[in-house]
């Protein structure tokens, strides 16, 4: 959950997740927390609060995810795919199977940021009255942790030899290092970018980057700059 205003949101938030078996809460930069508020409405989720990790950016936040997945109620320009609450849920859940993913919420008042959409690699959205789509942020929460609990059932253990993903962390590094390749090479003019790195987060995104590719990925964007 990313720049949280109200405590009481935390708080809500952390009783939907328990209530579907949820533990790992990480927060960007709240408003107000620890509170005393946000204790009150977690009402016996005490300990997912107390487990909450506080963080400085969503980049930490999402340290050691290999797949994010960002709730919004509107469609960006040039956003990532977006699909349904339901959709998504078993596409979590095939991930986390064997590591770790992430669901990522934003403040109340304008949800995430075009930033923060970046760093995922999928969009949620939870279908509801076009004519009044405000969705309270702890219900949204509950909503998706619902969908991951009713997605279990469904769900089929991975081939063992599935392949490792990379890690946020490592997909980040790659995106700096294919920037600073792109201007070295002369096509990407950092005065007038153009989005470009927006579309091309776009496009790897789609691609679900597995370790071992994203290793000879940064190898080839690191050689660029040698032979430049």
């Amino acid at each position: 959950m990313s720049h949280t205003s109200h405590p009481g949101n935390i708080g809500s938030a952390a009783r939907a997740m328990k209530t579907m078996g949820l533990s790992d809460l990480r927060l960007v930069n709240p408003k107000l927390f620890p509170d005393p508020v946000a204790h009150a409405m977690s009402s016996g989720a005490q300990d997912v609060l107390d487990n909450a990790q506080v963080c400085t950016s969503l980049d930490e936040a999402l340290g050691g995810s290999v797949f994010a997945v960002g709730c919004t109620a509107r469609r960006r320009d040039l956003s990532h795919e977006m699909l349904s609450a339901r959709e998504v849920a078993p596409l979590l859940l095939k991930h986390a199977a064997q590591q770790p993913v992430a669901l990522v919420f934003g403040t109340e008042m304008s949800g995430l940021t075009n930033a923060e959409l970046d760093r995922c690699q999928l969009l949620a959205h939870i279908p509801s009255n076009p004519d009044y789509s405000s969705l309270n942020l702890a219900s949204a929460v509950q909503i998706l942790s619902y969908e991951l609990r009713c997605a279990l059932p469904e769900l089929t253990m991975l081939p063992a030899d599935t392949p490792e993903l990379a890690q946020h962390e490592e997909i980040e590094l790659f995106y700096r290092e294919l920037e600073l390749s792109l201007i070295s090479a002369r096509f990407l003019n950092p005065a007038a970018p153009r989005r470009l790195m927006t579309r091309l987060r776009r496009l790897y995104s789609r691609t679900r980057l597995e370790k071992e590719e994203l290793h000879f990925l940064m190898g080839i964007v690191k050689a660029m700059r040698k032979v430049d």
